[in-house]
């Protein structure tokens, strides 16, 4: 598994899925748990549908 995810991609994906958590929480539903899926692949640093699609935006 080689990373695909580097740069501001990764900041974003952190950001964004923290944001929908926080959401989630204020709301107080269960969407908020999808803030994970982006959350997850920007700290590990690669998301499955990258190679599917032949892109990295890790140089």
């Amino acid at each position: 598994m080689k990373q695909n995810v580097g740069g501001i991609d990764k900041i974003l994906r952190i950001v964004v899925g923290l944001a929908v958590i926080g959401w989630g929480i204020y709301a107080k539903n269960w969407w908020g748990a999808l803030g994970a899926i982006p959350l997850f692949t920007g700290l590990i640093g690669w998301c499955p549908f990258y190679p599917l699609l032949k892109i990295s935006s890790k140089k």
